[in-house]
């Protein structure tokens, strides 16, 4: 029998349609499951006929590899992929490859990279973006950990990923250690914030302009075909035009209560820990969080009141403000998310290719846009781009909608519709096009009670400063650092 180009352990649905992606492109792959009559559903089901390897047990599953043997784990992120790595570890030979295609939390790649490398052998931590479909038809996968295991894994993932229309795979090398899965993190992050300015977009249709569920999925329609032309988009089109077998919409009979699996919350923690503003995405995040507060919401709807106003302006015009306020926003996600990027890069002494990330963004993942060409243009031309809004085309783009941006943002308050997302996105574009901000204000708050000095514009740089604001301070401060 012949042996595997690479195995994968999990047999949930990425797992099986992993398999099955990477057989249809000529690969052939072995397969286990830690309750092993998965492998034989599978194997006598959806795999049956193909050049898929069904195992049970670790020992028939590493005997059933080429050399470097592969084995990628498909499991659910924490423990179990700690308990799988010790499983197989010590049936593997020095240069053999360990691959983690899960959720992973990045601290958690750094930690097993070290000590898979310890062992002799290689680790990939990896991204994979594109829920069940992406995973059989072509993902978008974000590979990092140990340099050394690339070569062996490309030929298989590249030709595995999504493609580009110009045929270019959406993956690449990303970085050391957890470089991956940081990436895969922000990645989400931007889902989350997408998804909630949509969402923010679509209430104020709905309950500001009186929208009907078929003019907006009218809407959206158009909007898909130009600039914000996104797989969020195409998907938030198809919801609005869906209709059961009795001729209801089923987006009026969901409850809004929305979940979380933790990749957002996980990307606000890295840029506070980094030092970030990743504001949009954290008001993403905090938007699930207080849409988990139904019942809570529900009280409070009987008590507490807002404005009763409706839009009495031009409602055509006001859908062009919207679709510009959302274009601008999301220019603004994606900034943030790539300063994060940044900044962890200096972190962590990674070697990050910016426009390889936004190429491998362009198919395959939930993020997936038109205008990701653009960012990879912005980095292709200047790789120590700063901030994309500093860009020639973004910085035109957002100039050009403040207005629309800024009239919507009046008309949600003037409304009480709550737009967290993009009303961020806009409070971050003013305070970063700023010279000036009031924390000169708040520098002599903490040096008035903490004594914890400032800085002053006719001096250089790095020369504190304290002051004796009521005469009984004394002239002791307090030493100066950076959280």
């Amino acid at each position: 029998m012949s042996k595997a180009d690479i195995g994968l352990i999990g047999l949930a649905v990425m797992g099986e349609n992993f398999i099955l992606n990477m057989e249809s492109k000529g690969f052939t792959v072995a397969c286990y499951n830690r309750t092993v009559e998965k492998v034989d559903n599978f194997t006598n089901g959806r795999a049956k006929g193909k050049n898929i390897i069904g195992c049970h047990s670790i020992e028939e599953f590493i005997k059933s590899l080429k050399r470097p043997r592969k084995v990628m784990l498909l499991v659910k992120a924490g423990k179990p992929v700690d308990a799988f790595i010790d499983q197989v570890i010590d049936h593997l030979e020095d240069g053999d490859i360990i691959i983690d295609g899960g959720n992973s939390h990045f601290p958690d790649t750094i930690r097993r990279c070290a000590y898979v490398e310890s062992k002799g052998k290689l680790y990939i931590g990896t991204g994979v973006s594109g829920g069940e479909e992406g995973a059989l038809l072509g993902p978008s996968i974000m590979p990092g950990g140990s340099p050394d295991a690339w070569q062996h894994v490309k030929p298989i993932f590249q030709k595995c990923a999504a493609q580009t229309k110009d045929g270019e795979p959406c993956c690449d090398w990303v970085g050391e250690n957890g470089a991956g899965h940081f990436v895969k993190m922000v990645h989400n992050g931007i889902e989350y914030g997408d998804m909630q300015m949509i969402c923010e977009t679509y209430q104020m249709m709905k309950d500001g302009l009186g929208m009907t569920n078929d003019q907006m999925h009218e809407t959206f329609t158009e909007w898909n075909k130009g600039e914000l032309d996104s797989y969020l988009i195409e998907i938030t089109r198809d919801i609005l035009g869906y209709k059961d077998e009795d001729g209801n919409a089923v987006i009026d009979l969901i409850l809004d209560t929305a979940g979380q699996k933790g990749t957002g919350k996980w990307t606000a923690i890295a840029a506070l820990d980094v030092g970030q503003p990743l504001t949009l995405i954290g008001e993403a995040v905090f938007a699930r969080c207080l849409s988990a507060l139904k019942e809570k919401r529900t009280v409070a709807s009987k008590v507490l009141s807002g404005p009763k106003k409706t839009f009495s302006g031009d409602k055509k015009a006001m859908i062009d403000d919207l679709r510009n306020a959302l274009y601008a926003s999301k220019i603004v996600s994606y900034a943030q998310g790539y300063q994060l990027m940044r900044a962890a890069a200096q972190e962590y002494k990674w070697n990050l290719n910016y426009g390889g990330i936004a190429l491998m963004w362009r198919g395959g993942c939930i993020i997936r846009s038109a205008f990701l060409g653009k960012i990879k243009e912005a980095f292709d031309k200047n790789r120590e781009l700063d901030n994309l809004l500093l860009d020639p085309f973004f910085k035109d783009v957002v100039v050009k909608a403040q207005e629309a941006w800024r009239r919507v943002i009046v008309a949600s308050v003037e409304m009480g519709i709550p737009m967290p997302a993009i009303g961020a996105a806009l409070a971050y574009y003013d305070g970063y096009r700023s010279e000036r901000l009031p924390a000169n204000l708040l520098q002599a708050q903490r040096d008035y009670f903490g004594a914890h000095t400032y800085e002053r514009v006719d001096k250089p740089r790095g020369e504190f400063f304290h002051t004796n604001w009521t005469g009984r301070g004394g002239e002791t401060s307090a030493s100066t650092y950076v959280v």
